[in-house]
């Protein structure tokens, strides 16, 4: 596994395990004892935190050697809330400490909501803290109002839809992006694409290794989700190639600069 070093130093995988909608604790396990996946992430919203804790107390994996994401949402909003949702959280998790906890969406709240979780970082609950589908203005807004840079902002971001403007203001600012969906949940064809697939026959690879090793060479972590075990093993296997300059810049004619889930800049 290679890894992409946070604002606060803390070293985050650069691939993880998404787990939504994803309840079958078995196969959490054997992603982590069999596969080699460190960083999982789940959200209050999905609700299999329960799952993914049982899942951790299987495995044979140190817990200081796994990276844990959940995130706060709708019913969370507000200060007292937002920290009662950490204890939910640590509850369901059955674990002394969250690795990273987002807030989940922008909410009209984010401001408290983002001072709880700043809160739990001081409080050692929490070990780095971030957000989730933030545009470049809410991005800009909330680290105008925080003591805490976020150290991920997770969005939708994918082949073609790479996000390159916000990654570069998240950059400059000291926030890593970090990719969900970033197969795009199977849309435009993207596992039959002729482009991928041709890049692939190159490499050995499937067309998903390919959008995915794209956006491992933009600096950005990613999380895609599957509960088959042979797409698990291929989602991890993207370190033993390099794509050349040539190769890139034909993935990135596939760009249409528009979410394929509703979410906009």
């Amino acid at each position: 596994m290679e890894y992409i070093t946070l604002n606060n130093g803390i070293k985050i995988p650069k691939i993880g395990l998404g787990i939504y909608a994803l309840n079958d604790e078995d196969t959490i396990v054997k992603a982590i004892d069999d596969l080699g996946y460190r960083l999982i992430d789940t959200a209050r919203m999905y609700g299999n935190e329960k799952i993914l804790g049982r899942a951790i107390r299987r495995c044979s994996v140190d817990r200081k050697d796994l990276f844990i994401t959940t995130k706060v949402y709708g019913s969370d909003r507000g200060y007292e809330k937002t920290k009662q949702a950490i204890e939910d959280s640590l509850n369901n998790l059955e674990l002394d400490y969250i690795d990273l906890m987002l807030i989940h969406e922008p909410y009209k709240e984010t401001k408290e909501m983002y001072k709880a979780l700043e809160e739990g970082v001081k409080e050692g609950k929490i070990k780095s803290i971030g957000i989730s589908n933030f545009n470049k203005k809410q991005y800009l807004k909330l680290i105008n109002n925080c003591e805490i840079i976020p150290a991920i902002n997770q969005v939708e971001a994918h082949v073609f839809y790479s996000r390159k403007e916000l990654q570069k203001t998240l950059e400059e600012n000291g926030t890593i992006m970090e990719a969900w969906s970033p197969l795009a949940a199977g849309k435009n064809n993207i596992f039959t694409n002729k482009i991928l697939q041709e890049i692939g026959e190159k490499y050995n690879k499937t067309p998903a290794q390919i959008a995915l090793k794209y956006l491992l060479t933009r600096n950005m972590v990613i999380i895609p989700k599957s509960a088959n075990i042979d797409r698990l093993k291929q989602n991890i296997s993207l370190f033993n190639f390099e794509l050349k300059r040539e190769d890139i810049e034909k993935i990135e004619t596939l760009e249409n600069r528009k979410s394929l889930f509703g979410w906009y800049d």
